[in-house]
């Protein structure tokens, strides 16, 4: 589904579409959309890129089959707290520390759902990752796009762009130095 018409379409409306007629492209679409965050949040909690990369198919996979359970408002704040919470678990099930150990993890959902600042915040720094990757250039925003969102090897890349091996590990290498900088130019000129 790379029809630029379908990319248009918002959460909510990719979403209806999905509970109609059942094809989990429309989901993937969503998912092309925040696997990056996706994948920036499993790194932080899981600190392995492999473990990561896992929790995020494994993400994909729950959302599929659960998805109709639930009646989703907003995307984006949803996806978010179900990745936190499925790394969390992965953490309690590795026996690995917390800094912050959830003895209620019902209570602490309550709570984050209520907290609305929180969510706006959420919602803030997955537009800023939105806005970030858009202003690469067209090289490295390809590659970085292919490498992290749909997972894809040097290799693969390399043959699907043309580009050489060389040249993808360095558009990926200064693509995410470069995603960095503009996320800290962002939070920079906000504090100002």
């Amino acid at each position: 589904m790379n029809n630029p018409d379908i990319q248009k379409l918002t959460d909510q409306e990719l979403l209806q579409r999905y509970k109609a007629d059942k094809d989990s492209e429309w989901i993937g679409v969503l998912f092309d959309r925040y696997a990056l965050l996706m994948l920036g949040m499993c790194m932080k909690y899981l600190k392995n890129e492999e473990d990561a990369r896992d929790a995020v198919q494994q993400i994909f996979l729950k959302v599929l089959s659960d998805l109709h359970k639930h009646e989703i408002q907003f995307f984006r704040a949803w996806i978010y707290q179900v990745t936190k919470n499925h790394c969390l678990m992965q953490l309690r099930q590795h026996h690995l520390k917390y800094k912050e150990e959830i003895t209620d993890r019902s209570m602490d959902m309550a709570a984050e759902q209520t907290d609305t600042k929180a969510h706006q915040e959420k919602d803030i720094l997955l537009e800023n990752m939105e806005h970030a990757l858009s202003q690469l250039n067209g090289e490295q925003r390809t590659c970085v796009e292919l490498f992290y969102l749909q997972k894809q090897s040097y290799h693969q890349i390399a043959d699907k762009t043309g580009f050489s091996l060389l040249q993808v590990k360095s558009y990926i290498q200064n693509g995410k130095r470069n995603l960095k900088l503009i996320l800290e130019k962002q939070q920079r000129a906000k504090r100002s």
